[in-house]
C-alpha cells in the first residue's frame, strides 16, 4: 500500500485558539465526501480542536474534555467531512491554528 503526500485542494484558513472559542472556520468545501485536512499549531500552547457540520456545533464541541488536543509547534492530518466546521480553546494563552483541505498524509 502506498502512501500519498499530502496535497492542497484550496486555501488554507486560520483561527487564534483562546480561552474562548472564536468563531468557527470552514475550508473551501470540495466536491469530495470525505477529504483530509491538515492541521498547524503554530502556538506555545496545546489547542483543543473542536468540529462540526455548523459553526455552533463546533463551538460547543471545543473543549479541554472532548476537544482533539493540537499539541504546540505540530502538524498532523486528520479526515473529515468535506464542509465540516473548526475551532478551538486553549487552557491559557493564544495560538493560531492553520487548516488545509486536501489529500495524501502528511
Amino acid at each position: 500500500m502506498t502512501q500519498e503526500a499530502f496535497q492542497p485542494i484550496g486555501a488554507t484558513v486560520n483561527f487564534t485558539g483562546a480561552t474562548s472559542a472564536p468563531t468557527a472556520v470552514q475550508p473551501n468545501p470540495s466536491n469530495v465526501v470525505n477529504t483530509n485536512f491538515r492541521f498547524v499549531n503554530t502556538g506555545a500552547v496545546t489547542v483543543f480542536l473542536g468540529t462540526g457540520t455548523t459553526a455552533a456545533l463546533a463551538g460547543t464541541a471545543a473543549s479541554a474534555t472532548t476537544g482533539i488536543p493540537l499539541v504546540a509547534g505540530s502538524a498532523t492530518v486528520m479526515s473529515f467531512p468535506a464542509g465540516t466546521f473548526f475551532t478551538g480553546i486553549t487552557a491559557s494563552s493564544t495560538a493560531v491554528v492553520y487548516v488545509t483541505q486536501g489529500q495524501g498524509l502528511l
